[in-house]
């Protein structure tokens, strides 16, 4: 398949019913306020003009700890939340609604065996685990005007619950419906006749509802360089203020700059002194559905495998929720597989998830290759092989550039179709361990001298030296090429003498491909009217503006918002039907649409655009806005209050520079919240030299300074310079000091 309250007793959301005893012990309190004091003593944080800040500690642990103190300071409410999220506790704040979502995280993440984890992992990293907990800790000691939505105290092995950072773990590739559905009433089987008679609802949306998440990675080698000096552009399009801009450095090689995800103590897409990573959701296979043949007795279910019969996992798992003034709980009896946990029902029959579930392993990948010195040392990083839902793109100051499709990718019969589930009774069904480093899909040093991935396939990635999609089994990709990825090809390939602004001129470059095939349709149709057809004449303005249109984003134009809003009605209108077939929705409207639907498309998005804002010739800089109004996870917009045009446009019709809104729109004007939200070019060499911008600022607290410094530089595409060595850091700063002063 395709590609994760008052205060109760440690007890209430250990799953499998571990007991708080099970926690490690506690030290006496003033012994912890030494600790945390000591730290805090060989810390120094260095706020620069931008409020980005640069932790310097003695050792390791040290920088991890004033590392996570900076971030409470700049938005403890996003660290928290992701771990609200990452132990299934949200139900304990949010309420009853979050219930099945808490499940969906319980059903892999268990304290006691986190705890269990913690116990044995290496010793360094058991330093930089407590570190992990103390540094958040100590804010919370100090600053005892915040009060935590649930926790007030972190542990060491709550890092180990959060431990990969991409912006969509694995775990919630699980619906949440389907999995309400096969528990909220105790899973029964076989299922209740209604299930059992009616054919499923099908599905709604597409791929085209929401602006995709994912990530844009170039790599340039040094032949195609000014300066001779390899090139990465880092380009996450993530939800806005996901992940701040950090600089992390240690007296033990630790020298880490980029974006690291609230409450993480590792850089996640960044660079060093030596080396850069840039990782990209992944396309590739990782996750897998069995379909389970149950059969009860006396009251016990068993699952088919092979010849004989297994007993099924029977686990209850408490979920404690808000409930009016005080908190509820409800049990819900939970079932496994040796696949894995049963998550919803299909045909009459259950259906198990089998998913890479390594927390140990992946922490360690993560902090690792962060001090990764060259490409050897990030291979061997690489070989943990517990990346499991993203792509690698790699540069370093030798020169190289990589790529890595994927990571953790299980060896598995390739006569089998990995997109639907499998037979979860055959034992060929089996994964047969992993496939190493060198079997997955990657390349180093391709001779065109330049590497993309954009989530599309891997066949494109280095021009005519891309790898060959017939030497590798089909489910070690399973993405298609995109729109992005045509456009990141014809922005790179037959290019020299790239430098930093020539590279952000790319990634910023303002076509939008997905337009191409499907205007001349559009023209043809309009052609093809009869005379006396009263869209012939309606429409002719809209298409000669269509035609003049040179199919590149701009805030003063008008073709723009006519073509977006054209297929946006689109997507909206004949999406069901794309996914149902399962098609993807710009394939099937280019192929399956008649003259007609293209036109009566083209008629109301006119007519919206009219109503929405007086006339369909609005420019489309009036529509497509930035606007950060309050410290919210989930912003609220407002089309009264002020906002700044924003010219680069969704993902979706591929535009690099990638801008869209996700949550439902209540508003006349389009207000981004996902796409360009840390962006980076940097050059490897003697000397670092990189620009950056944050969409919006460093912090979340409408109050600072730093909540939107950033914002009109990052509407416009205009970068900052990366202060990456202590000396510019002194020249350009705000503010110093330890942890707590």
């Amino acid at each position: 398949m395709p590609s994760m309250r008052s205060l109760l007793p440690l007890m209430c959301f250990v799953s499998m019913g571990a007991a708080a005893a099970q926690a490690p012990a506690q030290p006496s309190k003033a012994a912890e306020a030494g600790r945390w004091k000591a730290s805090a003593a060989r810390v120094t944080i260095l706020r620069d003009k931008w409020g980005i800040p640069h932790v310097y500690g003695k050792t390791d642990a040290d920088a991890v700890f004033g590392l996570m103190y900076a971030q409470a300071e700049d938005d403890f409410r996003r660290v928290e939340r992701n771990y609200i999220n990452a132990m299934g506790r949200l139900a304990e704040v949010e309420g009853e609604a979050e219930l099945y979502r808490d499940l969906r995280m319980k059903l892999f993440i268990n304290p006691a065996e986190l705890q269990a984890q913690y116990r044995q992992s290496p010793p360094w990293l058991k330093k930089l685990m407590v570190a992990f907990a103390d540094g958040l800790n100590y804010y919370l000691a100090t600053h005892p005007e915040v009060k935590p939505a649930l926790i007030t105290r972190f542990e060491p092995w709550m890092a180990l619950s959060f431990s990969e950072g991409s912006i969509g773990g694995d775990i919630e590739t699980i619906d949440l419906k389907q999995l309400e559905a096969l528990y909220a009433k105790g899973a029964q089987y076989p299922l209740p006749p209604p299930v059992l008679l009616s054919s499923a609802a099908p599905e709604r949306g597409s791929d085209l509802d929401k602006e995709p998440g994912g990530s844009n990675g170039f790599a340039i080698a040094p032949a195609l360089t000014r300066n001779g000096r390899a090139l990465l552009l880092i380009n996450p399009h993530t939800s806005f203020y996901f992940r701040p801009e950090v600089q992390v450095q240690s007296r033990q090689g630790l020298n880490a700059y980029g974006a690291v995800t609230w409450g993480q103590f590792f850089v996640y897409q960044g660079f060093n002194d030596r080396l850069g990573w840039m990782h990209t959701s992944g396309g590739g296979d990782v996750i897998d559905e069995y379909v389970e043949t149950i059969i009860e007795k006396d009251g016990r279910f068993f699952y088919q495998y092979g010849g004989g019969q297994r007993p099924l996992k029977a686990v209850d798992i408490m979920l404690p929720y808000k409930a009016g003034d005080g908190m509820a709980s409800k049990v819900v009896k939970v079932y496994y597989s040796h696949h894995g946990p049963i998550v919803r029902a299909r045909d009459g029959k259950w259906i198990a998830v089998r998913l890479m579930n390594e927390p140990l392993k992946a922490l360690t990948q993560s902090f690792i290759r962060t001090k990764a010195r060259n490409y050897k040392d990030f291979y061997k990083s690489m070989e943990l092989r517990t990346n499991s839902s993203n792509n690698t793109v790699y540069a370093d100051a030798d020169g190289n550039i990589a790529y890595f499709h994927g990571n953790f990718v299980p060896r598995r019969d390739p006569k089998f179709d990995w997109k639907h589930p499998v037979d979860g009774s055959d034992p060929a069904t089996e994964w047969q361990g992993l496939h190493t480093v060198k079997e997955t899909i990657s390349l180093f040093n391709p001779k065109n001298g330049w590497i993309q991935n954009t989530n599309n396939w891997p066949y494109t990635a280095a021009g005519p030296y891309s790898p060959k999609a017939r030497d590798y089994p089909a489910y070690m990709s399973m993405n298609p090429e995109n729109p992005r990825g045509i456009h990141a090809v014809r922005v790179l390939e037959n290019k020299k003498d790239f430098t930093i602004a020539s590279l952000l001129d790319a990634a910023y470059d303002t076509q939008l491909p997905a337009f191409e095939p499907l205007l001349p349709q559009l023209f043809a149709a309009h052609d093809a009217l009869p005379a006396d057809d009263a869209l012939k004449a309606a429409l002719a303005p809209q298409i000669a503006a269509l035609r003049g249109w040179d199919m590149r984003y701009a805030l003063d134009s008008t073709p723009t918002s006519l073509a977006i809003y054209w297929a946006q009605d689109l997507a909206a209108t004949y999406g069901p039907e794309a996914k149902a077939k399962e098609v993807l929705v710009l394939d099937y409207i280019q192929a399956a649409l008649t003259p007609r639907q293209r036109l009566e498309a083209l008629e109301r998005a006119s007519a919206r655009l009219t109503a929405d804002f007086g006339t369909w010739q609005t420019p489309w800089g009036e529509i497509n806005r930035f606007q950060r109004l309050t410290g919210d996870i989930v912003q609220p917009f407002d089309d009264s209050k002020p906002s700044l045009p924003v010219a680069f446009a969704s993902a979706n019709w591929g535009s690099l520079a990638a801008y869209g809104m996700t949550s439902k729109q209540t508003t006349k004007r389009i207000y981004g919240e996902r796409g360009n939200s840390f962006v980076a070019a940097v050059e490897f060499g003697p000397r670092i030299e990189a620009r950056s911008v944050l969409a919006g600022g460093q912090s979340g607290d409408p109050a600072s300074p730093h909540f939107a410094d950033q914002a009109a530089m990052y509407a416009r595409g205009e970068m900052k310079q990366v202060l990456f060595y202590r000396a510019d850091v002194e020249n350009n700063l705000e503010r110093r000091y330890h942890p707590g002063d």
